[in-house]
């Protein structure tokens, strides 16, 4: 019937594909497409502001008050941001946070969690 694969945190079949990743409707587990070992050899490692190496899917907490452009939001010091994806460029976490929506952060005004 359908060749995608199962989702690896809970085991659900309804997994579906959305551009390069594989996400699960049950749990909102979101995972690459790609096979492993591609696209890992280009990418330099990604640091948070003490030094430890951040990866997709981790937990992150903001070490500075940031104003969010565009608006009169302000992420405050303390806000953690969970299931963090990485992308290429100046802002280099692509992430979700409660009460603001999408946006992207530097790495080096996170600190992993």
């Amino acid at each position: 019937m359908s060749d995608l694969p199962k989702c690896p945190e809970c085991g659900s079949e309804f997994t579906y594909e959305d551009g390069g990743l594989y996400i699960c409707p049950e749990c909102a587990h979101e995972w690459s497409a790609a096979p492993a070992g591609e696209g890992t050899e280009t990418r330099a490692a990604v640091r948070d502001a003490v030094g430890n190496v951040l990866n997709d899917g981790d937990s992150v907490t903001v070490i500075k008050d940031l104003k969010v452009k565009g608006s009169s939001l302000v992420v405050k010091v303390g806000t953690k941001v969970k299931n963090i994806r990485l992308v290429e460029g100046d802002h280099d976490i692509d992430c979700k946070i409660d009460g603001i929506g999408a946006m992207q952060l530097k790495s080096e005004f996170v600190k992993k969690a």
